[in-house]
């Protein structure tokens, strides 16, 4: 097994919706913002190559958006989705597989690509992977979330015939198979991946970047900010005890780490990179 980490750009969002109930005080020395409030994250994909498969994990916000959405994310950075494949050696028609941990757009809005007048998916040869219970929740979407989750995002992936629909503890290939979380939205999905002797996480949503590994540390946009404690709790602990290495999906500067376990609660040991294990 392979793993690359990558790079698909960077987008903004507002600091206090990034932190919830922390302080800017405290946050801002974390992810500094800019005049506006706004601070930057990555939207950072990972690619798993076993065999013949090549499973790619979330797909960053894509382009296919209007001028007009995209000037709220402010988008920037010299790497795409597509150049960090072609960096590596692959093309968007050698990916087999395409785990979307979640449907909001800046999960999920790469996966599905405008050509002429019809939307399809950007990997032709892809098995997209959802499963019932968060389609459900994305497609019948409550007021809170609506703006996250875009028809032409999801609904193109269920016309192609190439959407399926994950069961609880199934495996995608051996040494990987994920956990679901329900913090953040309904049945969000985080891969566990047993890589060499390492078990790496990728945190999704449950744990955004490396400032988001203190327990308060909840964002905003969570519809259940008090089960996303209550996950992160649980999972925290077994991660330091495990020596599980989490991934961040939209840590700036932070791709990777260990744990350890302190006094204040479980904190970040080291950075990692992927790309030395």
């Amino acid at each position: 097994m392979k793993l690359y980490s990558l790079d698909t750009g960077y987008f903004k969002l507002d600091g206090g919706a990034m932190f919830g109930v922390v302080p800017k005080s405290i946050w801002n020395s974390l992810n500094p913002a800019d005049e506006k409030n706004l601070c930057t994250w990555a939207m950072r994909c990972l690619l798993v190559e076993e065999g013949n498969r090549l499973i790619l994990i979330d797909c960053g916000l894509g382009n296919k958006q209007s001028e007009k959405f995209f000037s709220y994310y402010e988008p920037h950075g010299e790497e795409t989705l597509i150049s960090s494949l072609f960096s590596h050696g692959f093309t968007p028609d050698d990916v087999t597989d395409v785990f979307l941990t979640h449907l909001h757009f800046d999960h999920c809005g790469g996966a599905v690509v405008r050509d002429e007048e019809k939307l399809i998916p950007a990997f032709p040869n892809a098995t997209y992977y959802c499963n019932q219970k968060h389609w459900q929740w994305a497609i019948n979407p409550n007021s809170r979330e609506k703006a996250s989750f875009l028809k032409e995002n999801i609904l193109p992936l269920q016309q192609s015939g190439q959407l399926k629909m994950l069961m609880k503890d199934e495996e995608i290939i051996p040494g990987f198979n994920f956990i679901m979380v329900n913090g953040h939205t309904e049945s969000m999905m985080l891969p566990v991946i047993r890589f060499k002797e390492h078990t790496v996480v990728y945190m999704a949503d449950l744990i955004p970047s490396a400032g988001h590994i203190p327990l308060p540390y909840v964002m905003a946009y969570d519809v259940r900010p008090l089960i996303t404690l209550q996950e992160k709790e649980v999972f925290l602990k077994i991660a330091a005890d495990n020596n599980y290495i989490l991934f961040f999906e939209h840590d700036k500067n932070i791709e990777a780490c260990s744990l350890m376990s302190t006094e204040r609660g479980v904190r970040m040991h080291s950075e990692i990179k992927i790309g030395d294990l």
